[in-house]
């Protein structure tokens, strides 16, 4: 402990704030290629505003295809598997990067950034806005992510400012 300065502590908190956040889309990721059929259930629901309150203004946006939900899951678990790809990789290389130059690490935090930008679009566009907004799934009693979502999202942004931000020597 003698040897940890502030310094070290923030660049070793970045690393490891990146980890859980890899550690939390592996999870998803293992979740949705184990339980296809669950997760491919809710997307369904949401995407043709079966539980949702009906209001008949905006009924012309459900999606009832079910090639169209199997297409749209399929497009959520590949950027599922994308940001949590860049979160790994971006963990690896600041740890890699630990103990070089400022400018260095500055520089490792690359993919770290990709990739919670692509998970702030999952959670935050897809289900938050797309989802709530467009498909009304705030009103659904059964079929309803806002709530984890925005949990999700307001984890993931903190986390992003904090990575970017140049504080460490």
């Amino acid at each position: 402990m003698n040897n940890l300065n502030i310094q070290k502590l923030i660049r070793y908190s970045k690393v490891t704030l990146m980890a859980y956040i890899s550690f939390f889309g592996l999870l998803v990721m293992y979740s949705n290629f184990t339980d296809y059929a669950s997760n491919y259930t809710y997307v369904g629901h949401i995407l043709s505003m079966d539980t949702t309150q009906t209001n008949p203004n905006i009924r012309y946006r459900a999606i009832e295809s079910p090639i169209l939900h199997h297409r749209i899951y399929w497009f959520i678990i590949t950027t599922e598997v994308i940001w949590t790809t860049c979160c790994l990789v971006g963990t690896y290389q600041l740890l890699r990067k630990i103990k070089a130059s400022d400018k260095a690490f500055h520089d490792a935090k690359k993919f770290s950034i990709i990739g919670l930008l692509i998970a702030i679009f999952v959670y935050y566009i897809c289900l938050q806005v797309i989802g709530v907004e467009w498909f009304d799934m705030d009103t659904s009693q059964v079929w309803n992510a806002k709530d984890w979502a925005r949990h999700i999202v307001d984890f993931i942004l903190p986390v992003l400012l904090y990575i970017t931000l140049k504080v460490e020597r």
